[in-house]
């Protein structure tokens, strides 16, 4: 069975946070919003595994009720 890293493995975060933030230029809210959801879905489906997908859904969502 695999577990979610969690572990930094980008070379260059801030090279990443760069070109989301670029992508995301001259979107409004929505289109913001469907962009995160179909890359959600793109990086999903390539992880493919249900078990790690769980993992990363129940940290996201305990960090998001917990303010973090």
């Amino acid at each position: 069975m695999k577990h979610l890293r969690t572990e930094p493995r980008l070379a260059d975060p801030d090279a990443l946070y760069a070109l989301l933030m670029e992508a995301h230029r001259g979107l409004d809210d929505a289109a913001s919003r469907r962009l995160d959801a179909k890359l959600v879905l793109i990086l999903a489906n390539h992880i493919g595994d249900a078990e790690v997908l769980r993992e990363a859904i129940a940290l996201a969502t305990q960090r998001r009720n917990s303010g973090a």
